[in-house]
């Protein structure tokens, strides 16, 4: 089951590479508001943090 209570099922992509990340407590607070903002179907924490990075690397022009 995912952190925000939803079982998305099936296998994770065997393509990309697991990483473990901490994250401080106010970052996590605000990523969880972040998250509860969204309409249904909610992202997960992990779906969530793939988003940022990704949105963030697609500002900083390193995804085109």
């Amino acid at each position: 089951m995912s952190e925000t209570g939803k079982n998305k099922g099936g296998r994770p992509r065997i393509d990309a590479t697991p990483i473990t990340v901490r994250v401080p407590p106010g970052q996590l607070d605000s990523l969880d508001a972040w998250i509860a903002d969204h309409p249904e179907p909610k992202p997960s924490r992990p779906e969530a943090i793939r988003e940022a990075v990704s949105e963030h690397l697609k500002a900083k022009g390193y995804v085109k």
